[in-house]
C-alpha cells in the first residue's frame, strides 16, 4: 500500500474562508491546509490523519481570525489518496 499526495487550490471570499477551512478539517484526508493571499502565504495548518475533536479548535479559531481581515484569500489544500490495490478481489 502507497499513499499518493496531490494539491489543490480554489478562492475563497473571507466571509467563507472559516466555512471552507471546517469542511476540509472534517474530510479527513487532508494532510495541510495553506491560506495566502495575493501569493503570500499568510497562515499554514498542517493536519495529522486521525486527530479529531478539540485538536482542530485552534486551526478553527486562527481561520475564523483570519477570515475577519481578509477579504478574498486562496485556499492550497495538500490530500493523501491511498494507492491500495491490494483491496481488487
Amino acid at each position: 500500500m502507497s499513499d499518493c499526495t496531490y494539491k489543490e487550490s480554489f478562492k475563497v471570499a473571507g466571509g467563507q474562508l472559516l466555512d471552507a477551512v471546517k469542511k476540509l478539517v472534517h474530510e479527513g484526508n487532508v494532510r495541510r491546509i495553506i491560506i495566502k493571499q495575493e501569493g503570500r502565504t499568510v497562515a499554514e495548518f498542517p493536519l495529522t490523519v486521525g486527530v479529531v475533536g478539540a485538536v482542530f479548535a485552534p486551526v478553527l479559531a486562527a481561520a475564523g481570525a483570519l477570515a475577519a481581515v481578509l477579504t478574498e484569500c486562496t485556499i492550497e489544500v495538500e490530500r493523501v489518496v491511498s494507492d491500495d490495490k491490494s483491496n481488487v478481489a
